[in-house]
């Protein structure tokens, strides 16, 4: 390892495959294959996420390569648990025989194909690949880091302490027993999809009441003191099945799993809600004995489970001794490859690390010339007008209360859009959740977007954490922006479906709160922030005196986020948005031929 080296991390074979390039402690790139791809939570060998990356690599025999596990301690894990769980793990034995194959044939080859020589590939461990992202990525001298997720090698839970460019376990907690694949479990009860769905098990929880945490405390989840916890698993089957949860689960609970896309009833909101609880006093736990083994004040996270924003308030709030906290904006598997290339980077004895968020806004990904985008929208056939102030030409279509869908500069990396791959929208009209959900992302009605919020009027509207540049925190709707109606008075009306929970208790902005009206923040300073997407939020806040806007996922439900100008274009056409703003350019759906807005909703989308 020499300085000036190029290490390109990689993260694959289990889901949300992905690519990171680092230099002397820069991240010049970074971004998932699902984008590349269109194929959600892609879990193939980022062969597009690579090749973008290695477009800012100039000098490809100073090429290094760092795996984000070590795929001998995996397969050791597979294989044990299938003949410690046989023959009742048969089920499981197509997938270990497939990882086989994965991680000891194709993989090796695979890494070969980008960097032909052995010795200048490395292999991380998964946790560790997990700290070295959240705690190198950071503007922090030192920390104590909390990695939480499903499973890596062995450690689904792991302790560290981060000091300038070292990381020092601390300890961990092992398979079977893990926090994230609880939490899966629930999901899965609940019907949503396991490793995709666990943030709509966090939304539901709301709606409920935790009155299941006592039983789940004393037959399914065992905690201790210090934060250390074993599962039962007579409840649980993630270890000898293609499912989560085994029938004395759903015996405990009352009820069978819920079936997808069947009606939601207050038993299963109250099962998220204890689910949420759980989670809270577990997370609780281990950062107050991270800080207790580190000696620090502050706090770390990646893992999964990091990307819980209503836990990581908790933490905030009720962690003695805790005084800052840092998320890794890709804290699932997408951000391993990050950390494992920060890792090895950090290994270079010449290796200088500045204290500071070298995140970028997150915003890594691949971006795309004026020229390219305007060929694309010839070819497309689409209408376009090249105004002199775009900010302010769409900050007034905001204003009519348009729909627009934003893209500009380089895509972001992790799983929320920061304002270059977004879909924007003024947050007040009453109906502008519905809009949004049904029309836009064709998606479950009860769910509420994030706030896009200029970070000096934030504390002036929200009560809680009101610094969260990657979106990663919730806080509160102060009482005067809140309507009359609580979710108990709805509850008395004998209201209990959670669309009609969501039209009863609004708020002035109830796009964006929830039906406890909290949000899940975004904020922004124009100042420190060179984004068009910040130019927009401040036109519009100049031009209407609402300082926040709507901002969610460019995408439509069971799809990635978009990643190139035809997949934007593609979104915009078969959605009933408004407005496409895109590089330099407007393109406004009421100036477009009927045969371009026959496009509409001609896709057929899936139910994740």
């Amino acid at each position: 390892m020499a300085k000036g080296d190029y290490i390109l991390g990689i993260s694959s074979h289990f889901h949300d495959s992905a690519a990171a390039l680092v230099q002397d402690g820069r991240i010049l790139a970074a971004a998932q294959e699902e984008r590349f791809s269109r194929v959600k939570g892609d879990w193939a060998f980022p062969e597009q996420a690579i090749k973008d990356c290695l477009s800012h690599c100039p000098d490809p025999d100073r090429l290094k390569l760092a795996f984000y596990e070590h795929p001998r301690l995996k397969l050791e894990r597979v294989m044990q648990t299938a003949a410690r769980t046989a023959p009742r793990g048969a089920a499981l034995w197509p997938h270990s025989l497939r990882m086989m194959r994965d991680y000891g044939h194709d993989l090796p080859a695979q890494l070969l194909q980008v960097c032909d020589d052995p010795d200048r590939i490395l292999c991380v461990p998964h946790h560790r690949s997990h700290a070295a992202s959240a705690f190198y990525a950071s503007p922090h001298a030192s920390a104590a880091v909390l990695v939480v997720d499903g499973v890596g090698e062995w450690s689904t839970t792991s302790l560290w302490k981060g000091e300038g460019k070292t990381l020092t376990p601390l300890g961990e907690i092992r398979f079977p027993n893990s926090l994230g694949l609880f939490y899966s479990a629930f999901t899965q009860y609940c019907g949503f999809k396991v490793n995709s769905g666990e943030y709509k098990l966090m939304g539901l929880a709301p709606f409920g009441k935790p009155r299941f945490n006592d039983l789940i405390r004393h037959h399914m989840f065992f905690l201790k003191p210090d934060g250390s916890f074993e599962l039962n698993m007579d409840c649980f089957r993630f270890d000898t099945d293609v499912t989560t949860i085994s029938p004395f689960f759903e015996n405990l609970l009352g009820r069978p799993r819920r079936l997808p896309d069947t009606a939601l009833d207050p038993h299963y909101m109250d099962v998220a809600a204890s689910a949420q609880q759980v989670l809270h006093d577990t997370m609780g736990l281990l950062a107050h004995t991270a800080l207790q083994m580190s000696g620090e004040s502050t706090l770390c996270m990646a893992g999964g489970v990091a990307l819980n924003c209503v836990a990581n308030r908790h933490l905030l709030e009720n962690v003695p001794g805790l005084d800052q906290i840092w998320v890794q904006p890709a804290s699932g598997d997408a951000g391993g490859a990050l950390g494992a290339a920060l890792d090895v980077a950090m290994h270079d004895p010449d290796a200088q690390r500045v204290p500071k968020d070298i995140m970028a806004g997150a915003y890594l990904g691949p971006g795309f010339t004026d020229d390219a985008i305007g060929e694309e929208l010839d070819r497309v056939g689409l209408i376009w007008d090249k105004p002199d102030d775009i900010a302010s030409e769409t900050a007034k279509a905001l204003a009519d209360g348009l729909i627009v869908g934003h893209f500009d500069g380089r895509m972001e990396f992790g799983p929320r859009s920061l304002g270059n791959r977004s879909i924007l929208a003024d947050p007040r009209p009453d109906d502008m959740l519905d809009r949004l959900n049904l029309k836009i992302k064709f998606r479950e009605g009860w769910r509420p977007f994030a706030p896009m919020v200029l970070k000096d009027a934030a504390s002036r509207l929200f009560d809680g954490p009101t610094d969260s540049p990657y979106m990663l925190l919730v806080a509160d709707l102060k009482e005067e922006h809140r309507h009359a109606k609580t979710l108990s008075d709805a509850r008395a009306e004998g209201l209990y479906d959670p669309l009609e929970l969501m039209r009863a208790v609004s708020s002035d902005f109830s796009a964006v709160t929830h039906v406890d009206f909290s949000a899940r923040l975004q904020t922004v300073d124009p100042e420190e922030s060179h984004t068009r997407a910040a130019a927009i939020l401040k036109a519009f806040h100049d031009l209407t005196g609402c300082p926040m806007l709507v901002n969610t996922s460019f995408n439509v439900r069971g799809e990635p986020i978009v990643c190139t100008p035809r997949d934007a274009m593609d979104c915009f056409l078969n959605t009933h948005m408004d407005v496409l703003v895109i590089g330099p350019y407007l393109v406004r759906r009421a100036a477009q031929p009927d045969k371009i807005n026959l496009h509409i909703g001609h896709r057929i989308y899936d139910a994740d």
